[in-house]
């Protein structure tokens, strides 16, 4: 007697896993969550620093008006500039040499057999002293790459973070009349600065005397626009202005700046010198040819 071949069970199309035999392709709708553009927003930071006087008397104020990460975002973009900045720092010339590189361990030390020993065809083997190392560094790039809208954002969200502990000094590169690091140690009391806590200089200019009288002080950084980075300001305690120094923070970190612009005159100016130098050496080359 022939037996009906029995049907053959899809495991999606089965009734024991589905309520409806046959359902109907339904398409689920998710709700689009639209970002928020608040969150994303660069705000301003708007704070009025005392100035005080080469004899630490208040004479004015000032005001600073400095771009600033959202808070959501403060922590993760002033971290990015910071890891950047130590990564970039490495510079990664590190080097051992392998059993290939290092001298000698041309001759097999002993004969192969009958000695007892383990068998060993070279002294420069990593496992004796002397030899190859193995898996050792050897000269690497460490540069990360970071964009300089985000750079500067990290930046300016640092020193606004910081002007809670700011203060703003009058010119004073003449005071100094000759190196004399004791001078400075008072300046900084008048100022209200502890000379045994980090504190940070921040002047467009500083003269031979002024660099030289503050040298000596470990806990002491005397910076210029140029030489300007985030670590510093992390690490200061106390961060000291001049009134040039300012002027150079509203107009390059402010809402308004155009720091893109001054940052882009500065790079044209390298490359001017840059190709002038390889013109010149091309003369040269030309002329001692010539010759």
């Amino acid at each position: 007697m022939a037996t009906a071949a029995p049907s053959s069970i899809s495991f999606f199309s089965s009734s024991i896993f589905l309520s409806n035999p046959s359902p109907s392709p339904k398409t689920i709708h998710f709700p689009r969550r639209r970002p928020s553009s608040a969150a994303a927003k660069i705000q301003a930071e708007l704070a009025t620093v005392p100035i005080l006087s080469f004899d630490g008397d208040q004479v004015g104020s000032a005001t600073l008006n400095l771009k600033s990460a959202p808070p959501e975002t403060a922590r993760a973009v002033v971290h990015r500039g910071i890891t950047t900045d130590l990564t970039n720092r490495r510079r990664g010339t590190a080097s051992t040499l392998t059993r290939a590189e290092v001298r000698g361990g041309g001759a097999k030390p002993y004969p192969q057999k009958k000695t007892g020993r383990a068998r060993r065809g070279s002294q420069r083997t990593p496992l004796r002293p002397g030899g190859g190392v193995i898996f050792g560094p050897k000269p690497k790039d460490w540069s990360i790459k970071i964009n300089r809208k985000e750079k500067r954002l990290a930046i300016s969200t640092a020193i606004a973070s910081a002007l809670g502990n700011a203060i703003v000094v009058e010119d004073f590169e003449d005071k100094f009349e000759k190196p004399k690091t004791k001078e400075f140690i008072a300046l900084m009391k008048r100022l209200g600065l502890d000379p045994k806590r980090k504190s940070m200089f921040l002047m467009t200019e500083v003269s031979d005397n002024v660099r030289l009288s503050s040298r000596n002080l470990g806990t002491l950084k005397m910076l210029t626009p140029r030489t300007l980075n985030l670590f510093d300001i992390l690490d200061a305690e106390s961060l000291v202005l001049s009134k040039g120094a300012v002027d150079f923070l509203n107009e390059r970190y402010g809402l308004d700046g155009d720091g893109d612009d001054e940052e882009n005159e500065f790079e044209e100016g390298e490359e001017e010198d840059d190709s002038q130098q390889g013109a010149e050496a091309e003369v040269e080359g030309g002329t001692d040819s010539s010759e």
